[in-house]
């Protein structure tokens, strides 16, 4: 009998045993294995039920299970896991250490002491941009990171927001200086360099490696809506220069500032509309393009939680601010010691360095066939800055007392008119190959020797008045002297 019992026990222990590798389909409910000796209802075999035991699970897939209720919601699991204990330290890796271009943090000390010691000024903006440009590339790291706890829509309008951080620091420093040339020619480079370089890079280097696509397709239909948002920018730009070079105003140096204070609470307006517009009355449009990225990323996992990112985005905001100030302060002297155009400077260099997080991701995403978020970043950051960032300074300058203003001269609202064209052209069809970022990269070289052999003088309302004076008085001159005969 002993060795029947025995015998029993170890069959009803094996039965349980393999009951316990099965789950319902849902994930809802597992059987608990049985130890040897223990007892179930199994056949005649009398042996007791077990209760299930409460297992909490902080395994890497954040698959946390509390009795029989397992979850596995991706949003459940990100948030679960941006909640455990200990994370920020790794987080602290990560951030400070997960990029060969990290390297370069070690100029942020060497750029604070330099400009304490007040060292010359070129070497303080050299070093500056040095400093900068991991920062910044950090910033679109962490952005990124936060997407997955907000899904491609929102992460794509953070990653353009947070990426637009660093031109919006240094425009408001300089708008704060009465730099109002600077603000204006760094936002416009911003603006080419997003849609022609950063953009022009995510096509090529997308298309080279899925060179056998022959042609890698984003979403159309949001693309032109960007575009029609660019030529709107582009309205408000133009028609403040043009009232200004066809000196047609009622009141002549106020009449265009006016314009320009109205034009940008208007776009101020129609920018908050788009955000209702992609976030809500039409968020299918973009809902497909998410759904299509979440598939295509199912077995990526967010690398620092939701509130490191957010602690993380606080730090390099601030890093960014105090280098962003010694970077402003330097400008002139770097103009004059390397004799650089300050319009070369405000337009090519800075923009480089404050679009190194759109530029890094915008790459990325396109290595990993995800245009729609390549386009979102490069498109919708030039958006943001035209119609947000913008007029927003504007906005500022006024409450300042400053007269910044939207006549960015009929040069630059040119190029940018040209630029704008160019790629509303690349877009209208919904598919990118590398000719096309080619195209767009070889433009971005000419806009770039344009604006270095460009010599910026713009003229204040004081500097008009006084040549329009002088010009009168040669004519007056020389109609008297033609009138009594006198060679002039």
């Amino acid at each position: 009998m002993a060795n029947v019992n025995h015998g029993a026990d170890k069959l009803a222990y094996e039965n349980v045993n393999w009951a316990s590798n099965y789950s319902e389909p849902n994930g809802e409910h597992e059987t608990q294995p049985l130890r040897p000796g223990e007892k179930s209802g199994v056949g005649n075999l009398s042996m007791s039920s077990r209760a299930p035991r409460a297992d909490k699970s902080t395994d890497l897939e954040g698959h946390i299970e509390h009795g029989h209720v397992a979850c596995r919601s991706p949003s459940i699991r990100n948030a679960c896991k941006s909640t455990s204990p200990g994370r920020f330290k790794a987080s602290v890796y990560e951030v400070i250490c997960g990029s060969k271009i990290c390297i370069l943090l070690v100029m942020v000390p060497v750029t604070l002491l330099a400009a304490y010691f007040q060292a010359g000024r070129g070497w303080v903006f050299l070093a500056s941009l040095l400093a900068i440009v991991p920062l910044a590339e950090r910033l679109g790291f962490v952005t990124e990171q936060l997407a997955f706890f907000t899904g491609a829509t929102v992460g794509g309008l953070l990653n353009a927001t947070f990426g637009n951080a660093t031109e919006m620091i240094i425009s408001i420093l300089a708008l704060r200086q009465n730099m109002i040339r600077v603000v204006q020619l760094s936002l416009l480079g911003s603006i080419l360099s997003n849609m022609l370089l950063v953009l022009g890079c995510a096509f090529f280097f997308g298309g080279i490696k899925h060179e056998t696509k022959k042609e890698q397709k984003f979403n159309k239909a949001t693309a032109v809506v960007s575009s029609s948002l660019l030529l709107m920018a582009v309205m408000g730009l133009l028609f403040p220069a043009v009232l200004h070079a066809t000196h047609t105003e009622i009141h002549d140096g106020s009449s265009e500032l006016t314009l320009s204070r109205f034009s940008s609470c208007v776009m101020l307006l129609a920018y908050c509309t788009y955000l209702y517009f992609q976030l809500k009355s039409h968020k299918e449009l973009y809902d497909e393009q998410e759904d299509d990225d979440s598939e295509a990323s199912d077995d990526e996992e967010p690398i620092i939680g939701f509130w490191d990112a957010i602690i993380w985005l606080a730090i390099l905001t601030v890093f960014i601010s105090i280098l962003s100030e010694c970077l402003v302060d330097a400008i002139e002297g770097a103009s004059q010691m390397w004799d650089v155009p300050v319009a070369f400077i405000s337009v090519i260099i800075l923009p480089i360095v404050g679009n190194a997080a759109e530029h890094a991701s915008a790459v990325m995403f396109a290595l990993k066939d995800k245009l729609d978020i390549s386009l979102g970043v490069a498109i919708g950051s030039s958006t943001q800055i035209s119609m947000f960032v913008i007029p927003f300074c504007v906005v500022i300058g006024w409450i300042m007392g400053k007269d910044m203003d939207l006549n960015f001269q009929l040069y630059e609202t040119a190029t940018l008119f040209i630029t704008v064209l160019v790629v509303a052209f690349m877009l209208q069809e919904g598919t990118s190959n590398y000719f096309k970022g080619l195209m767009l990269i070889l433009c971005y070289l000419i806009v770039g020797a344009s604006f270095y052999v460009h010599v910026d003088v713009p003229e204040s309302p004081r500097a008009v008045a006084v040549g329009q004076a002088v010009c009168t008085s040669h004519i007056v001159k020389s109609t008297v002297l033609m009138a009594v005969g006198r060679p002039h």
